[in-house]
């Protein structure tokens, strides 16, 4: 059984348990249109990441790979923003929110680290 530090590092559970936070909130949102608008494009945006993380290990060429890496980036990057509005409207209280937006931010750090370096070894 994976510890707690090692699942961490997996990017594949992480961006699956990234899902799972979010649809915890979408869940709880009331329903508005702004707020079903927001519910249904982070359900998109969201899962989209863990989606073409599996896509990107079986690239089928180093651009490849790349450009599936860009796309899991700005989904992440598009999910932060969801996230920062449904935060500003205080649909759902920060203490739930805010380790989400963490994860978001953390992820789109790593991911973006690995685009750049993944950018360069196309040089």
């Amino acid at each position: 059984m994976k510890g707690t530090n090692e699942r961490k590092y997996d990017l594949e559970e992480r961006l699956i348990d990234f899902v799972l936070q979010l649809d915890d909130i979408t869940e709880k949102l009331p329903s508005t249109r702004l707020s079903n608008h927001l519910a249904s494009q982070i359900v998109r945006s969201s899962t989209s990441p863990a989606l073409n993380y599996g896509e990107a290990q079986a690239a089928e060429s180093q651009r490849d790979f790349v450009h599936k890496m860009q796309i899991i980036l700005k989904e992440l990057r598009e999910t932060k923003i969801c996230l920062k509005i449904i935060m500003r409207k205080k649909y759902i209280e920060s203490e739930k929110t805010n380790p989400v937006l963490v994860e978001n931010e953390e992820l789109i750090a790593i991911f973006a680290a690995s685009v750049k370096t993944a950018k360069l070894e196309l040089r």
